[in-house]
């Protein structure tokens, strides 16, 4: 499955979420250390749904540039 993932940066690094699963987010100093984190995060609460019989939510969200 293909999830869309979000990062923002901070005053103190970067963050991450993936708004199809809510509850999951990370925090990382570097770009390139977040989307490690967000991979792993995704894969271990994907195996944590499966494991507690959970219903894996299809993903759903889109994302859309728009200029002004």
């Amino acid at each position: 499955m293909k999830y869309l993932v979000i990062y923002e940066k901070s005053s103190n690094g970067w963050g991450a979420y993936v708004p199809d699963l809510p509850g999951l987010g990370i925090a990382a100093k570097t770009l390139d250390e977040a989307k490690d984190l967000i991979r792993e995060a995704i894969e271990f609460h994907l195996e944590g749904m499966r494991e507690h019989g959970d219903s894996i939510p299809v993903p759903s969200a889109v994302t859309e540039y728009v200029s002004v």
